[in-house]
C-alpha cells in the first residue's frame, strides 16, 4: 500500500511544482531569485541549468531564470526566494531623451533607444576621418547592434592590433553602456590635445559596441531603462549562448540567437586580437576560463595585466571601490563555472585575449553615479587599449616575393587550448601578448617551412618587434630529376656550375640562411648554368629550382 501511495504522489507533486511555475511566469519571461550552495560543486551544478549571477557567493547566490530553466532548478529541490529583478532598483534613472549638449558634458545620463542611435552617428559625423559607425546586425526585435570603429586611417589596412569593447550583452548591466558612450566621446574630443590619446588612436584600430543586447535594456519601451533584463527578447541568456570549449555548440539548449550570429559574424570579420566585455553586478576583471579548472597558458601575462586594470581603478576612486576578491582580480572557472560564455568563445575559438569587466555591483546605478564609475575607470580602459601594442609583434611575408602570409605563431612548450595566434591578411601582421621571459617561437604556414626564433626575450609592458620571411617548401619535381642535377660551388671558381638542369626549369631563385632572397637567374633553358659568387659571403644557401609545374630546393654551401 505504501508503495502504492507514493506512485501516486509523484505526478501530483509534479502537477503541483507545474503550476507554480507557470505561475510565477504568468506576466514575465525572466525572473531573479536567492539560494543558497552548499558547496562550489553545487553552485556550478546549478549553473548548468539557471545563469548564476556575477555577484554571487555560496550563501547567497543569485541567478535568473526563464521558465524551462527555473523548472530544471526546482528539480535540484534547493530553497529559494524571489527577488526583485535588479533593472527595478532604481526608478529615477535620468533618462536623456534629446541631444542637449550641456546635459551630454554631464554624462550623468542613460540615453533613450533614439537618442542612442542619433549619438552614435553624431560621432560619425563630428569626427569623419577618426570614426566610422556601423550595424553589425538587429536584435530579434530589431534594434539596431551599432559599433564603432576609431583609428586614423579608417580605410588604410595598417598592421595594427585591433580591439574591442563591448558592453551589456546583459540588458539590465549598463554601467559599461554609458561609459563606452563616454569612451567614444573622449577618444575624439581628445585627439588634438592629449598625447597620450592620439597614440592610441593613431597606433590602434579600435572598436567599440556600447550595447550588445538593446532589447534587453529597453524591455519595456525606448524611452527608459527602467525594469531593464538580463535575457534577450526570447528570454535567452546571451552570456550562455555561444560554442563552449567542453561543452560544445549549444551548451544552453537554445538555438543561437540573432545578436549571437551577428556577434560571432563581426568577430569572423575583425579578427580581433584584443577584446574586454563590460558587465555588472561586482566590481571585478575576471580573466579565462570560464568552462574548464585549467589555468591560460598566458596565466602570468592576464595576472600582470588584470592586476594592473585593478591597481589603476583603486587608484582614482575611494578606498572601497574593486578591492573584493584576491585585490579586484578573479579567474573565472575560481568564482564559479559559465558554460557558452562569450568570453571562452572569443579565447578559444578566435584566438583573441578577452576578459569580463565586472564595473559596479549596482547593475543599473543611478545616472548622478555614472560620473563616478568613469573617473575611476577610464585610466585602466586606455591602459588596457595601450597593452593591446605589448608584447611579440611583427609581419611574416614569403621569402622571394615579399607576399604578406597567413601564419601560424606558435610558442613551444607554452601554447595550450588555442592560446596561439595568427597573422592577420593583407599585412601578415601578428600580435602575441606574452608576460616577462624568454620563448622559442614557431612560425609555420602552409606550403612554407617552418622557422623557429629561439629565445626571443620578452619584457611587460614593452614591445618586441620580429618580422620573418619564410622560404617556400619544395614539391613535385620525381627524384630521378632531382639527383640528375650536379653543383659544384669550387672554393677556388668564381662561380657555382649546375649541370643538367631540367629545360622546364625557368629561373633559380638563391636564398641566404635567413631567408633573404639574394639573386634571381634566368636559365634561358640551358642545361648548365653559372652563377657568379662575385659578392655572395660564406655560408649556406638555397637554389630553388622553379618552373610552371613544379619547384624544388637543394642547399648548398660556400666556402
Amino acid at each position: 500500500m505504501r508503495f502504492l501511495i507514493t506512485l501516486l504522489m509523484i505526478p501530483f507533486c509534479a502537477f503541483s511544482q507545474m503550476r507554480d511555475v507557470e505561475s510565477i511566469f504568468q506576466n514575465k519571461g525572466e525572473i531573479y531569485f536567492s539560494f543558497q550552495a552548499e558547496s562550489k560543486d553545487q553552485l556550478n551544478k546549478v549553473s548548468q541549468f539557471v545563469s548564476v549571477d556575477h555577484g554571487s557567493t555560496l550563501m547567497n547566490a543569485y541567478a535568473y531564470a526563464n521558465q524551462k530553466e527555473f523548472g530544471a532548478f526546482l528539480d535540484l529541490d534547493i530553497d529559494y526566494a524571489i527577488e526583485e529583478n535588479p533593472g527595478f532598483t532604481f526608478k529615477d534613472l535620468n533618462m536623456l531623451l534629446s541631444l542637449d549638449q550641456r546635459q551630454v558634458n554631464d554624462w550623468d545620463f542613460y540615453p533613450s533607444y533614439e537618442v542612442y542611435i542619433e549619438m552614435m552617428y553624431a560621432f560619425e559625423e563630428q569626427y569623419p576621418e577618426l570614426c566610422k559607425v556601423s550595424s553589425i546586425g538587429t536584435s530579434v526585435n530589431g534594434r539596431e547592434l551599432l559599433v564603432a570603429k576609431i583609428t586614423d586611417q579608417l580605410d588604410v589596412e595598417e598592421g595594427e592590433p585591433r580591439l574591442l569593447y563591448t558592453s551589456s550583452m546583459h540588458g539590465d548591466e549598463i554601467t559599461g553602456y554609458v561609459l563606452s558612450l563616454r569612451l567614444i566621446d573622449y577618444l575624439l574630443t581628445n585627439y588634438n590635445t592629449d598625447t597620450r590619446v592620439a597614440e592610441i588612436v593613431n597606433n590602434i584600430e579600435i572598436w567599440i559596441n556600447p550595447l550588445a543586447n538593446p532589447d534587453g535594456a529597453y524591455t519595456n519601451d525606448n524611452s527608459t531603462v527602467y525594469g531593464a533584463m538580463r535575457y534577450n527578447a526570447n528570454w535567452v541568456d546571451l552570456n550562455r549562448n555561444y560554442p563552449d570549449p567542453e561543452d560544445g555548440d549549444h551548451p544552453d539548449g537554445n538555438s543561437y540567437q540573432d545578436e549571437t550570429f551577428a556577434f560571432m559574424a563581426f568577430a569572423d570579420s575583425c579578427e580581433f586580437d584584443m577584446s574586454s566585455n563590460f558587465h555588472g553586478g561586482a566590481e571585478v576583471a575576471n580573466y579565462p576560463w570560464d568552462t574548464w579548472s585549467q589555468y591560460p597558458a598566458d596565466y602570468d601575462w592576464w595576472t600582470h595585466v588584470m592586476q594592473e586594470y585593478a591597481d589603476t581603478a583603486q587608484t582614482h576612486s575611494n578606498y572601497n571601490y574593486f578591492n573584493s576578491f584576491d585585490n579586484g582580480v578573479t579567474n573565472g572557472y575560481d568564482w564559479y563555472e559559465v558554460n557558452g560564455g562569450r568570453q571562452d568563445y572569443m579565447n578559444y575559438e578566435k584566438h583573441c585575449r578577452e576578459f569580463t569587466l565586472e564595473l559596479s555591483d549596482s547593475k543599473t546605478p543611478p545616472g548622478s553615479q555614472l560620473p563616478y564609475y568613469w573617473d575611476a575607470n577610464y585610466n585602466s580602459l586606455l591602459a588596457y587599449l595601450e597593452q593591446s601594442l605589448y608584447g611579440l609583434r611583427g609581419i611574416v611575408i614569403d621569402s622571394i616575393s615579399g607576399a604578406p602570409l597567413l601564419t601560424q605563431i606558435f610558442i613551444e612548450g607554452h601554447d595550450v587550448d588555442n592560446s596561439d595566434v595568427s597573422s592577420h591578411l593583407p599585412i601578415g601582421d601578428y600580435h602575441r601578448y606574452l608576460a616577462s621571459g624568454s620563448y622559442d617561437v614557431i612560425f609555420s604556414a602552409e606550403g612554407y617551412q617552418s622557422k623557429t626564433v629561439s629565445a626571443v626575450a620578452l619584457m611587460n609592458n614593452e614591445t618586441t618587434v620580429l618580422d620573418v620571411q619564410l622560404v617556400p617548401s619544395a614539391v613535385g619535381l620525381d627524384e630521378s630529376l632531382r639527383n640528375a642535377i650536379s653543383i659544384y660551388p669550387q672554393p677556388a671558381s668564381e662561380f657555382i656550375q649546375i649541370d643538367a638542369c631540367p629545360n622546364d626549369v625557368t629561373e633559380i631563385l638563391l636564398i641566404d640562411s635567413s631567408g633573404k632572397l639574394v639573386k634571381r637567374i634566368s636559365t634561358s633553358h640551358k642545361s648548365s648554368i653559372y652563377i657568379s659568387r662575385d659578392q655572395l659571403p660564406s655560408g649556406s644557401y638555397i637554389l630553388d629550382f622553379q618552373s610552371d609545374n613544379y619547384g624544388f630546393q637543394k642547399a648548398i654551401i660556400l666556402h
